[in-house]
């Protein structure tokens, strides 16, 4: 995998039930993407289906439901996905505010949440 994100390329993100993370119409709040200690952690999901993405996901033990968004999503508001695969983890990627500062501001965590897709809630 490069550092090179396709527009259509989906991000993915595990979302605790916690009522803080979703509005009262079942939407998720922008604090979905809220982060304390920087970048937004997300799967780049490398054109990999939903079905294996959730699938690998909940094999390292992520809980709630995943959203994805798209890498064309955070350009709209100039946020910046950024690949930092970990030694556990070679999907892992980060969603930054821009080059110099890594916590999305509230309009981009908007944006990102309205824009967001549920691909799997646990039952």
């Amino acid at each position: 995998m490069d550092t090179h994100f396709k527009p259509h390329e989906k991000l993915y993100r595990a979302v605790f039930p916690d009522s803080m993370f979703w509005k009262r119409n079942g939407q998720v709040s922008s604090a979905a993407f809220l982060s304390r200690h920087g970048g937004c952690s997300v799967d780049r999901g490398d054109y990999r289906n939903d079905r294996d993405v959730v699938l690998d996901m909940r094999n390292r033990n992520f809980k709630g439901s995943i959203i994805a968004v798209t890498v064309q999503d955070c350009r709209e508001v100039n946020a910046l996905p950024v690949y930092l695969p970990s030694r556990t983890n070679i999907y892992h990627s980060e969603i930054h505010r821009n080059t110099e500062h890594e916590l999305l501001t509230a309009g981009q965590r908007k944006h990102l949440a309205a824009s967001a897709v549920i691909v799997n809630k646990p039952r």
